[in-house]
């Protein structure tokens, strides 16, 4: 087993598993754990790996551990009875995460996932290829330009936006407010909201609806090719259903948002972890064939997603013990692929790493349906960056997003040169 590597105490030594688990909760982590969470993954996947978050709620850190729980049967992602106590029944929040795919089981996950994967199919992003190619190459021209150039603000939370605006044929001049909704939006998952950011999720759900019913009428009166426009093919559904008009608006946020989260922090903490790990940094920019197993290893490395969740509803053998139905369990994605059971030196970054069967996008029916643009939007980006930009390097002190289920940065200030 891997050394666990622990924070230091006020006296210059390394603090003790003990010390680092001892009253450890995702909803007040350490001030430490944002900056670097893998001491505390580490000492709990070593001395607590079903770690008790609160009574009826544990949190998992062992890969197989996750393994089992993703493709058990007895493993539900129906969120109504957690996210009613968490934003109250019929809030415009509820409503949205109660309808989008991500968290709901059969039947409902079933129709909506085969229509949305039937718009997203690899025809549709072989298309998409040559327009992020271009995107990239005028993001990188504006770099050059900038005299303060942010890899977040000016390159990885661009493409995303304007991958997905694409996809749904969103006209450029309305995309505008999408990034802040998404933001807003995905920040009240995390693990204790509170008020304000509860209040700003509400809100943006409200405006994103109200910008949606506009944009399926205007759509509705000037359809599209339903092979290039995945809204007008999602209006149509496919032969087996359609979907509601209420499921159509959540399940069109809900891509925006799984797609600008996932996208944006995979490009970002991939450019820091290459940044500072220059000789991985060097390697790909002398062999760049090597972009596919990089962005795997940088995925594992640094999890755009850090935490998944699941509801039992029987009872689940993992580690050494059940865990009984009814119990609210958080997987630990960002602990799984760094387990040293599985990955061989896991703090070690390795882009031509292989195996690498990480977690990032989680596992079975649940998995990421938007993984393969995920992918294509990180190879691109990341591989055109190191390539254009080969002495690429800090400029400051990069500014962490301090949220705990999603992993990334604020601002990412670069110096070209």
């Amino acid at each position: 087993m891997a050394t666990v590597h622990a924070p230091q105490d006020g006296h210059g030594a390394q603090a003790e598993p003990a010390a680092l688990l001892r009253g450890f909760s995702l909803a007040e982590p350490p001030p430490a754990f944002f900056d670097d969470p893998h001491p505390y993954f580490d000492a709990l996947r070593a001395h607590d790996p079903v770690h008790a978050l609160a009574p009826g709620s544990v949190l998992l850190t062992r890969y197989e551990d996750l393994l089992a729980v993703y493709r058990s049967k007895d493993a539900s992602s129906d969120k109504q009875r957690e996210f009613g106590a968490k934003f109250g029944v019929g809030t415009p929040i509820h409503q949205h995460h109660t309808t989008s795919l991500v968290f709901n089981d059969p039947p409902l996950h079933t129709r909506v996932r085969r229509i949305l994967m039937g718009a997203l199919n690899q025809r549709a992003i072989a298309r998409m290829e040559a327009g992020v190619v271009t995107l990239v190459e005028r993001l990188l021209e504006r770099l050059e330009a900038s005299p303060a150039p942010d890899l977040i603000e000016d390159f990885a939370a661009q493409i995303p936006v304007e991958v997905i605006g694409n996809l749904l044929d969103i006209p450029r001049e309305a995309r505008g407010p999408l990034r802040e909704w998404s933001l807003a939006i995905l920040s009240a998952l995390e693990p204790a909201p509170g008020e304000a950011r509860l209040a700003r999720a509400n809100a943006a759900v409200s405006e994103f609806l109200v910008y949606l019913r506009e944009l399926l009428a205007e759509r509705a009166r000037h359809p599209g090719d339903p092979e290039v426009d995945m809204l007008t093919r999602l209006m149509r559904g496919d032969s087996e259903g359609s979907l509601s008009a209420e499921e159509l608006m959540h399940n069109c946020i809900f891509l925006l948002n799984a797609g600008h989260e996932t996208t944006t922090n995979l490009i970002g903490n991939g450019a820091h972890a290459l940044l500072t790990h220059r000789d991985q940094f060097e390697r790909l920019a002398a062999e760049p064939v090597l972009i596919g197993s990089a962005v795997e290893e940088l995925l594992r490395y640094e999890s755009p997603i850090q935490l998944n969740n699941r509801l039992t509803t029987a009872a689940l053998p993992v580690s050494d013990r059940e865990i009984p139905p009814g119990t609210f369990v958080t997987l630990a994605i960002g602990a799984a692929n760094r387990d040293p059971a599985v990955f061989d030196d896991p703090h070690r970054l390795d882009i031509a790493r292989k195996p690498n069967n990480h977690l990032a996008f989680g596992q079975g029916a649940h998995a990421c349906s938007g993984m393969n643009v995920a992918r294509m939007e990180g190879r691109i980006a990341l591989g055109a960056l190191v390539q254009h930009f080969p002495r690429l390097e800090l400029a400051g002190a990069p500014e962490r997003d301090r949220r705990v289920r999603f992993r990334g940065f604020r601002r990412l200030p670069v110096r070209v040169r």
